[in-house]
């Protein structure tokens, strides 16, 4: 009686594990696959899904979603490249493909270093703040302002011999009480590229390569408002016109991040309130250009971010079935 309990037992295990083992992906579903076109050209993907008469996918390449007509893809030929791959008949050709497609993607992860699954910073650069909106990460670009400085008309500022007056004071100001751009989480990761530390339009004399100034120059400062503005910092001259600066520092932790890249991360939770992140220049005190932030929980959502790849589905625009795929060169 206990040998026919076993018995009945293995068969329905293995009648309720047979299914999964149709329904896991095989080795060759996993990683980079190709979609063949019938054309004869072919897209390297790391995935796809059939969305009616089209497929969208995730170009190796490129790093992001696209769609062609279903119409066009080789499915033949495409379930056939992954059965060869999976048997190990793949032609040197793909496997030296596959090789070069590794070496891209850790170039890439330098250049555009993940922050979170399926968020990665932008290769062109900028200054981001790590944000958490509804349970869904995000980044949101934070824009450089330059702040006024109160009494003194220069771009830089803390040169105490420009007008230096004794025993003077001025104040670093940003116009209106709260920055446009409201984070929700008390704890954002700032991520800064080294070459966003100087504006544009600022003057050739007051700008600087990045390799001639410190990496960890950077700073989350808490702003104190005062009306209708945000002073970012306090600039005091003495009577012997040496200038100092004083202003709100947030402790925080600031590490290299791929290539470009520093990683600014506080120390504590933020409390509600208006900050900005600054860039320290050693004896000339803070550039007054800084990237201006709040910190409130309940702020509506931003509307410029970047979301994780799996939430920029978009409904694609109709695709023209006689369109064709550049071939590969």
């Amino acid at each position: 009686m206990r040998a026919r309990f076993h018995l009945i037992l293995t068969v329905g295990l293995v009648a309720m594990v047979a299914p999964l083992m149709f329904v896991l992906p095989s080795p060759a579903q996993q990683g980079t696959k190709r979609l063949i076109m019938k054309d004869g050209s072919y897209q390297v993907t790391t995935k796809w899904e059939i969305q009616g008469d089209r497929v969208h996918y995730f170009s190796a390449e490129r790093n992001e979603w696209e769609d062609v007509p279903n119409s066009l893809v080789d499915w033949q030929a495409t379930d056939q490249y992954e059965k060869d791959r999976a048997a190990g008949k793949m032609s040197p050709e793909a496997i030296q493909l596959e090789k070069e497609l590794q070496e891209q993607r850790a170039e890439d992860e330098l250049r555009s270093p993940h922050v979170a699954p399926g968020l990665r910073l932008p290769e062109e650069g900028g200054v981001y703040a790590l944000d958490t909106y509804l349970t869904e990460p995000q980044l949101v670009p934070l824009d450089q302002t330059g702040g006024e400085v109160n009494r003194h008309t220069g771009h830089n500022v803390l040169r105490g011999v420009i007008n230096p007056v004794a025993g003077s004071k001025h104040t670093i100001e940003l116009p209106g009480a709260n920055s446009k751009l409201q984070i929700h989480s008390t704890l954002p990761t700032i991520y800064i590229d080294l070459d966003a530390g100087q504006p544009e339009d600022q003057p050739e004399s007051a700008k600087k390569p990045a390799s001639e100034l410190p990496w960890d120059r950077f700073r989350i400062v808490r702003a104190q408002v005062k009306s209708d503005k945000r002073i970012m910092g306090e600039i005091k001259i003495a009577v012997y016109g040496k200038a100092s600066q004083e202003e709100q520092i947030i402790p925080a932790d600031a590490e290299q991040l791929g290539e470009g890249w520093i990683k600014l991360t506080p120390k504590a939770p933020l409390q509600p309130g208006e900050y900005a992140v600054a860039e320290l220049l050693g004896k000339q005190g803070m550039n007054s250009y800084v990237w201006d932030f709040g910190v409130h929980p309940e702020a509506p959502a931003n509307m410029s971010v970047i979301k994780p790849e799996t939430s920029q589905k978009k409904s694609p625009e109709p695709l023209d079935d006689t369109e064709k795929l550049k071939k590969r060169e």
